[in-house]
């Protein structure tokens, strides 16, 4: 009971400026939003920890500060398109390090295969989404092109119409036909790349398979966007119409 009543008054106090404050600061894409787009971040953010649980696995303690990190990148992908692209799952399960995982997949042979495997995030499809407290603080201290919180997000958001396959749904405006097209050819060519023995500035787990593709280009669409526009612009404006976001303006405005 005295958990459940801290809870509950936690979510009716809010969060303090200073919390706010401090989050912001770490993260380069919503200190360069806008003061509006800011305000409406913060109020998304506000009701993403009002309607979300954040449970702590293995022993671990979840802290104020911890959520409102989490919360905030998490709602960076959703600041266009709404609280309600999140309608589909609930919990957030935060582990101090990567976690373990028995993981079945067929090969195209028709063979199932099981293997226990290290993760240190993972989106479920019909559950939570998994996180590893520790790869969150490792990106923090050295910001980079890796968004752990956007990946896993990213998936969320990919299956929500479905399958897991780099195909969210669509806003009514943008045409399933140029989605495919231009998402292809980008994944193919990275491919191809990786195939060939050539460096990328992509991350090269994107070539896994297309819902990898979207989660990986989704979270340097927002960390680091120059990459994305310079080598997948096809792409780059694919993203900008389905986010409601044109993120390299964004950050190419932010203050010296």
């Amino acid at each position: 009971m005295k958990k459940l009543y801290r809870t509950w008054r936690r979510k009716r106090r809010g969060m303090s400026d200073t919390l706010w404050s401090i989050a912001v600061r770490g993260c380069r894409y919503a200190g360069a939003l806008p003061e509006d787009d800011l305000h409406r971040l913060r109020k998304l953010t506000e009701d993403f920890i009002k309607i979300k649980s954040f449970e702590g696995a293995a022993g671990l303690d979840v802290s104020d500060n911890m959520r409102l990190r989490i919360a905030l990148h998490a709602c960076l992908p959703i600041l266009g398109l709404g609280l309600e692209s999140y309608a589909d799952w609930v919990s957030i399960v935060i582990y101090p390090g990567d976690f373990r995982v028995q993981d079945e997949y067929m090969d195209e042979h028709g063979i199932v295969h099981r293997e226990i495997a290290d993760l240190c995030g993972q989106s479920l499809t019909q559950g939570p989404i998994v996180l590893s407290w520790d790869t969150i603080m490792k990106e923090d201290d050295s910001p980079s092109d890796h968004d752990l919180v956007i990946h896993e997000c990213a998936h969320k958001l990919d299956i929500s119409n479905g399958a897991a396959n780099g195909y969210p749904p669509l806003p009514a405006d943008m045409r399933v036909s140029d989605w495919a097209r231009d998402f292809h050819a980008a994944y193919e060519r990275l491919c191809n790349d990786l195939d060939a023995g050539r460096d990328t500035r992509l991350d090269p787990y994107a070539a896994d398979d297309p819902s990898e593709f979207f989660a990986v280009i989704s979270e340097s669409f927002f960390t680091t966007p120059k990459l994305v526009y310079e080598d997948f612009p096809a792409v780059y404006t694919q993203l900008t119409h389905y986010y409601r976001q044109d993120t390299l303006r964004v950050m190419q405005g932010m203050k010296s």
